[in-house]
């Protein structure tokens, strides 16, 4: 049996079936499924049918924040998350040139924010100064180049070679263009490895506008995920003209796609130190504040036409400082949508979400990731920092991606990071900003909600209860099926029990 087992393409799967013996809630449940839709959940009986064997099913799984061609990419780039210094980079790079010479190389994951040495285009040039290195950071707010790259990119006279934000952007572009069939495929292998996950449903913040790449892709049968596909300013005028409000379906993807939000980005990032805040940032003095990117007399515009248009709002917002203009600017406009990240908070914003009804879109593997980054960069701010429960006793609704590649594309880790805090063998980093265990996983289940009759049967049937797991056991949960609308995407759990 194929990974993704066709019933039928589409929206919805096979006309019925029945899951016999699935635990929900603790409940040994038989769910039938009519349609693509839960037809009815009832206590389990024997019949014919596909036997789960009393594992848990959930709703399928969400990750709200990807940008989804970079992840494709970076699957197959040289990793650089081992590095812990500019040297080690370095060393990485000369081993892969060794290993498989190229004219060019694209290497991924960089964290520099505690690296003992600093990045420069003089160290890529000692390895190949013929070969054109782009090195891209782990948070996508800039790239690392050598001499030859940054010839190409009009950079030659750069002192560094580490490129930020605005400048960083066109560049970013074209290291994730490649030929349109090689990029469907590895679109098509990512898409399948996270139905392997349980997801069923992506947000895509991938620029300008991923549209119509993703109806293509659909089209051609890559259909084992739902994509929401945002619109970024520069392509927002087209959205705007081809009346494409938020959450309208886009003809012949069989309901798969659909239009989202217009993506803003207003600030940087922490390991670049150009989120923007209040306080400076220790010992940097190019931008002591950080970077804001999107002011406020050019925001205001962009949501008001935005809003005119039907199109909802997610705006980047890292910083302290951004996440307070950018709530100021969803007060003024009274747009609605979400503000993506909200790692720093100033004391009372959190209240200010929940009053003006922002979702607070969140990816909870950062804090992880940044925990030691926050306490140089943030130091006697941590407190407010990835502040999870302070939103949620605020009354802020939470969705949780995982803002892939920047962390993979498994919601489970995500879960993990948000219930236990911790990613490693350290105690739990500001424990008291956890989110309790059915509040993380619900940040997950999309927008069609819990299990319930009438609800479009996107399920995933676990090896293990989530409820059963220690907090840091969750990250690698077992997923033996995923269904999409009554059909499977991913089966290699039952292949045993399943009728062929």
């Amino acid at each position: 049996m194929d990974t993704a087992e066709r019933v039928s393409g589409g929206e919805s799967g096979q006309a019925r079936a029945v899951l016999r013996d699935a635990r929900i809630d603790g409940h040994r449940t038989d769910v039938v499924v009519e349609d693509g839709r839960i037809a009815g959940l009832t206590p389990h009986e024997a019949g014919p049918g596909v036997d789960l064997g009393g594992r848990p099913v959930l709703p399928g799984l969400w990750d709200n924040h990807v940008h989804f061609d970079q992840w494709a990419l970076a699957r197959s780039r040289l990793d650089l998350a081992p590095a812990r210094s500019a040297a080690e980079a370095v060393a990485l790079v000369a081993e892969r040139l060794r290993e498989t010479p190229s004219p060019r190389l694209i290497g991924f994951g960089f964290r520099d924010g505690l690296w003992p040495d600093r990045p420069d285009r003089a160290l890529l040039d000692v390895v190949s100064p013929g070969t054109e290195i782009v090195l891209v950071a782990a948070d996508l707010h800039c790239c690392w180049l050598n001499s030859a790259a940054a010839r190409r990119y009009g950079h030659a006279e750069h002192p560094t070679g580490i490129i930020r934000e605005a400048d960083w952007h066109p560049i970013m572009e074209d290291v994730r263009r490649v030929p349109e069939a090689e990029g469907d495929a590895l679109a098509d292998a990512a898409a399948r490895a996270a139905a392997a996950r349980g997801v069923v449903g992506i947000v895509d913040f991938e620029a300008p506008f991923p549209l119509d790449g993703w109806a293509r892709r659909i089209r051609g049968g890559t259909d084992v995920l739902r994509v929401v596909s945002s619109v970024w300013p520069g392509s927002l005028a087209e959205a705007v003209a081809r009346g494409l409000p938020t959450g309208a379906a886009v003809p012949g993807t069989g309901g798969l796609l659909t239009m989202g939000p217009l993506k803003i980005v207003t600030d940087g990032s922490l390991n670049t130190r150009t989120a923007f805040c209040t306080d400076p940032y220790p010992g940097l003095h190019e931008h002591p504040y950080g970077m804001l990117l999107v002011p406020p007399e050019e925001l205001r515009p962009l949501l008001e036409t935005a809003r005119a248009a039907g199109i909802e709002a997610a705006v980047h917002a890292i910083g302290d400082a951004a996440n307070t203009l950018v709530l100021d600017a969803f007060a003024a406009t009274g747009i609605r949508g979400r503000i993506e990240h909200a790692q720093l908070l100033a004391p009372g914003d959190a209240a200010r979400f929940a009053e003006l009804g922002i979702v607070a879109s969140i990816q909870p593997e950062h804090a992880l990731d940044d925990r030691d980054v926050a306490d140089r960069y943030w130091a006697g701010r941590t407190d407010r920092a990835f502040p999870y429960r302070a939103l949620l006793d605020a009354g802020v609704e939470l969705v949780l991606g995982s803002d892939a590649p920047v962390s993979p594309l498994d919601p489970w880790r995500g879960i993990a990071a948000a219930v236990h805090r911790s990613g490693d063998d350290r105690a739990p980093w500001h424990p008291e900003q956890h989110l309790p265990r059915e509040v993380a996983l619900a940040g997950t289940f999309g927008p069609d909600g819990p299990l319930r009759p009438g609800r479009r049967a996107d399920l995933v049937v676990l090896d293990a209860d989530p409820a059963d797991l220690d907090p840091a056991a969750l990250r690698g949960l077992p997923v033996a099926a995923t269904m999409l609308g009554g059909r499977w995407t991913h089966t290699a759990g039952l292949r045993s029990t399943l009728p062929l």
